[in-house]
């Protein structure tokens, strides 16, 4: 009964410039235009999904749809794609508002930095400034949404949910020691490697693998993520990873503090990118702030069998919220 409710749920699909990039936005509920749609009544509020690396936002459609359902279905709710992690199939139309197209350039836009102005740039476009606004950074996507907070603090964001939050010491993760070598020091074979070996691959051979693995992840839904075999997709992911291995090191304690009041963090006790001493060490610096450790053993990459776990914990923090919605 409940996975029928859920394939109910409406998705809409966009692919939109931002800042320059083309960009994919997967739309859960049946707003689609905050500005103009009259078909629908306007909502209070937008759910705002950050992903992890790599962005594929198509990762998320069932922890999207999960926590709309829960939310009643009185609200939007938004995944982003990071810019260069999805590119539109040749007979989709890429969208464009006026504001995008004479916007300035962001620079490095691939980088750590561009993929924070890249977040930003689609709320000023996409969004209603008296948008009320709840934000989930899933890993590297928690770093970008404390930096979001802390560069436009005028955006009206009731909470933010850090799941699995890498947001320091990435390279002395157990994982990040494996990955720093990999992708700072040896990014450019990995780069001719992928481009070798998937370049010259038929659409149908990548489909067929793609919906192969995501059977075996529990991942499927409506929108195939082929960019996970597009080389480009993969070089950005790369390169966006080891900017984070170099750059995401020190905690930011003076913006977690200045917003803690709205912050919920969520850490794993079988985490390799943010290890469960990374939640002793906030909780003990923070000890009034709202800072979970996860107690059903599910992994980083949540999005592949546990949706559900924490599109119900999220739900459940936010009633008192959007009940005076």
């Amino acid at each position: 009964m409940d996975s029928e409710l859920k394939e109910e749920i409406p998705v809409h699909e966009e692919f939109i410039l931002c800042g320059g990039v083309e960009t994919q936005v997967l739309k859960c509920g049946p707003w689609t235009d905050l500005f103009n749609d009259q078909s629908v009544k306007r909502p209070k509020l937008l759910i705002f999904i950050i992903p992890g690396n790599p962005g594929f936002s198509a990762f998320y459609v069932p922890f999207a749809k999960a926590l709309y359902s829960l939310t009643n279905r009185r609200f939007p709710v938004w995944t982003i794609s990071h810019a260069g992690h999805a590119l539109a199939p040749k007979d989709k139309k890429i969208l464009t508002t006026s504001e995008d197209s004479n916007a300035q350039e962001i620079k490095d836009i691939y980088g750590l930095n561009g993929q924070i102005e890249h977040k930003l740039a689609f709320l000023r476009t996409h969004v209603p400034k008296d948008m009320k606004l709840v934000l989930i950074g899933h890993s590297i996507g928690s770093y970008f949404t404390l930096q979001m907070l802390k560069r436009v603090p005028e955006l009206l964001v009731i909470r933010a949910f850090l799941l699995f939050p890498t947001i320091e010491r990435m390279s002395e993760s157990p994982n990040g020691r494996i990955a720093t070598p990999l992708l700072c020091w040896f990014r450019y074979v990995l780069y001719v490697t992928g481009y070798l070996l998937l370049k010259p691959c038929p659409e149908k051979i990548k489909s067929l693998l793609i919906r192969r693995c995501l059977q075996l992840m529990n991942l499927e839904n409506e929108f195939s993520p082929l960019n996970v075999l597009e080389p480009f997709c993969l070089a950005n992911a790369a390169y966006l990873g080891g900017q984070e291995m170099m750059e995401v090191v020190k905690r930011d304690d003076e913006t977690i503090k200045e917003h803690l009041c709205k912050l919920t963090f969520y850490y794993g006790t079988i985490d390799p990118w943010c290890p469960k001493e990374y939640y002793e060490d906030i909780k003990k610096d923070f000890p009034e702030g709202d800072i979970r450790l996860c107690e059903k053993n599910i992994p980083h990459a949540f999005i592949t069998h546990f949706n559900q776990e924490v599109a119900n914990m999220i739900a459940d923090s936010l009633k008192d919220d959007l009940s005076k919605m």
